[in-house]
């Protein structure tokens, strides 16, 4: 474990086992559905997560990616959501979207992306997140697919970063406080 980890909070063996729950849950809803299953990663931090639920799904999917943030700089949410990457697909109506994010803590911009995916025109659009931090939000907004709820401390590692480092972390990790508050 490296030195700026305060403490292993979700190790290598529950990750995988969030990541075959959740597969298997998404198979039982989407299958025979009719509809192309189109999962919409939120790059950066949820491309790890992303990898290995692509991997243990058995049913046709298809993936595309979007740029979103929320975040200035710091460790807090603007309340701006700003799209940097768009997806620019023409097929939409024939899709069920599944937006595939890392973390949800204020809430605001998987609410937005929902509402702004429904006007692009989706035939429907669910959320599924990695972790989540119901204690953190600030609007109305529950994922449809959550792999564990998490307390309130700032995590890294399996895709998840801070100022661009961490992400390749096999684990979520709590960041030591002194790491983030310089």
């Amino acid at each position: 474990m490296r030195e700026e980890i305060q403490k292993i909070l979700v190790d290598e063996k529950e990750l995988d086992a969030i990541v075959t729950r959740i597969a298997g849950e998404i198979d039982r809803d989407y299958r025979g559905r009719g509809k192309r299953l189109l999962l919409l990663c939120i790059l950066k931090g949820s491309v790890v997560f992303t990898g290995d639920l692509m991997k243990k799904l058995t049913i046709p999917v298809e993936i595309d990616f979007m740029k979103v943030s929320s975040y200035g700089a710091g460790t807090t949410s603007s309340g701006t959501v700003n799209i940097i990457l768009d997806i620019l697909r023409k097929d939409l109506d024939q899709c069920d979207i599944l937006v595939i994010e890392d973390i949800i803590d204020s809430g605001r911009t998987l609410a937005y992306l929902v509402d702004y995916l429904k006007l692009k025109g989706a035939n429907s659009v669910k959320t599924v997140t990695l972790l989540d931090k119901p204690d953190r939000r600030v609007v109305d907004f529950e994922p449809d697919y959550i792999g564990k709820i998490i307390p309130d401390e700032f995590v890294v590692g399996y895709g998840l970063d801070y100022d661009e480092r961490f992400r390749e972390l096999p684990f979520v990790g709590v960041l030591k406080p002194e790491v983030y508050e310089k």
